[in-house]
């Protein structure tokens, strides 16, 4: 009986530990900031989608800008394929890829937080420049630690520019 009351300390212990390292229950923006940490890599990997999938819930909705005029809805799943297509069809795998936060701005109230990112991507090595965009993420808290639920995507265009909040 001991050692079965052991073996559930010590589990409970690393589930704990895990969350505290990964930064997902102390706040709403390190959980995003996860995120673009995990689907950063250097040339010869590819990242952790069961990591990144920790990060959602199972129902999220992504919606991203595929095209200057277009959007599209993914589930979470929907999304994980979406970016291993990306990587296989622009062999980014032999190249790395790079996401990074530029400006945060998060709005924290109780158990729910919105977030709006400017980010930078680029594909290291490519001859097109880092390209800008603005992604809305939804959080929610939920036993005890911070989950996203949502993320919207918007390309800066002439006509729509990054957002004075986002400026520096």
């Amino acid at each position: 009986m001991k050692s079965i009351t052991f073996i559930f300390v010590f589990l409970f212990l690393c589930t704990c530990l895990t969350f505290s390292q990964d930064g997902s229950s102390e706040s709403p923006d390190k959980t995003v900031q996860r995120l673009y940490d995990l689907v950063t890599f250097e040339a010869g990997t590819t990242p952790d989608w069961d990591e990144v999938r920790s990060l959602f819930i199972k129902e999220a909705v992504i919606v991203l800008r595929t095209s200057w005029d277009s959007c599209t809805v993914f589930t979470l799943e929907g999304f994980v394929g979406d970016f291993v297509n990306f990587i296989e069809q622009a062999n980014v795998e032999s190249t790395g890829f790079s996401e990074k936060i530029l400006n945060m701005k998060t709005l924290e109230f109780g158990n729910m937080a919105n977030i709006l990112v400017l980010y930078e991507a680029y594909i290291p090595g490519s001859e097109r420049p880092p390209g800008k965009g603005v992604d809305n993420f939804s959080l929610i808290k939920k036993k005890g630690r911070w989950w996203i639920i949502s993320v919207t995507n918007e390309l800066p265009t002439p006509d729509r520019p990054i957002p004075d909040v986002l400026q520096n």
